[in-house]
């Protein structure tokens, strides 16, 4: 009977174990996305910034109005219905790291100072269907940029 026991005690604590598994990450997309993931999300549609920190300082009001389209060929396009501003866009892995993913933004003339401090090799933070989040280290002074598209 005590060996009953102990083999219930074993069985029924080994269920538990394994169905009670943690599953931190419901949306695997936000973590460690591919390039294919990024592309993909931001090729559907119109976004627009809704944050940009620039060296700490909120910046996020220059973009009021805009929508991005990433378009295909990689032709990046900003407009306000008065203002249109093209530029190139692409997302590649990082060259220091297979797990960290380049976001690069880059507006030519003549856009404004603004759109200027887009153009970057910005990191992707965060990937979801409706967000992206960037991160930029200047390599000049050390400061962190944030900036954050979410879909229209």
């Amino acid at each position: 009977m005590k060996k009953n026991a102990i083999f219930a005690f074993i069985v029924g604590g080994l269920f538990f174990a394994t169905s009670c598994s943690s599953d931190d990450d419901s949306n695997p997309s936000t973590t460690n996305p591919s390039a294919n993931d990024v592309i993909n999300t931001v090729s559907s549609g119109t976004w627009r910034i809704t944050s940009y920190l620039d060296s700490g300082q909120d910046e996020t009001a220059d973009f009021a109005g805009y929508n991005f389209t990433f378009g295909a060929s990689n032709v990046l396009n900003a407009t306000n219905g008065t203002n249109n501003y093209s530029g190139i866009w692409s997302v590649t892995n990082d060259d220091d790291s297979a797990d960290d993913l380049d976001f690069d933004i880059l507006f030519s003339s003549p856009a404004p100072a603004s759109f200027q401090d887009l153009s970057d090799d910005w990191d992707v933070v965060e990937r979801t269907s409706t967000k992206v989040r960037l991160r930029d280290v200047s390599g000049g002074n050390g400061d962190t940029d944030y900036l954050t598209f979410e879909k229209n």
